[in-house]
């Protein structure tokens, strides 16, 4: 999938992913990480989640990447926040205190620059990618983190009803996708209230791994 396509999408406003207020099973599973309040956590792919400023809320230092540049702009306008900007090779930086967000191609992300951290949250990343980046994206992310826990959230319905993204991502894709490197357990699972978009009915699944 072209950076064009996730670009136009925010130029237009067409985020139906977006939501508008912090996610429900994140709220409820944060704990399965077993994370402290000061831990840095990371979102990749995070666009301008609520989920970002509830984190902050709790104590926890933020880090994301992101494509979209306008995404994060409007992330930190929406906080009320004025970032300070810097360019970092191919990629910037919008920082302000407990927030440090990557702006650009998330495989031009390494450890180095990322700097530690203690666990991965996805709502959003790997259920936007079509399969062939997919598995360069479940590589890359287990790499830049040191294998760090991850709570994932995926969905699971019928391709052919609605084409994506986000993508059907089930059972087993997660499990081929994170099994060398990762114990797989499903922590919760959902109907999405009217399906997706509306049309599709779906399943929602938050899943935790942890570095075997």
């Amino acid at each position: 999938m072209e950076h064009e396509f996730w670009h136009e999408k925010w130029e237009l406003g067409e985020i139906a992913f977006h939501e508008g207020k912090p996610n429900a099973l994140l709220e409820r599973h944060l704990s399965a990480l077993n994370i402290n309040a000061d831990d840095r956590i990371f979102l990749p792919l995070c666009g301008k989640t609520v989920d970002i400023h509830w984190l902050r809320e709790q104590g926890f230092d933020v880090v994301g990447a992101e494509l979209s540049e306008l995404a994060i702009q409007q992330l930190f306008s929406e906080m009320g926040l004025t970032p300070e900007i810097e360019p970092l090779g191919p990629l910037k930086v919008y920082s302000a205190p407990n927030l440090k967000i990557f702006v650009g191609d998330i495989f031009k992300l390494n450890a180095e620059l990322l700097g530690p951290v203690d666990v991965v949250y996805d709502r959003a990343a790997l259920v936007a990618l079509p399969v062939d980046l997919r598995d360069r994206y479940a590589i890359q992310v287990p790499v830049i983190t040191d294998r760090a826990p991850q709570l994932v959230i995926t969905f699971d319905y019928d391709q052919s009803v609605m084409p994506g993204p986000p993508f059907s991502v089930p059972e087993a894709e997660v499990k081929r996708l994170y099994e060398l490197n990762f114990d797989i357990e499903p922590l919760e699972a959902q109907e999405v209230p009217g399906g997706l978009k509306g049309k599709a009915p779906a399943t929602e699944t938050i899943w935790l791994l942890k570095k075997r």
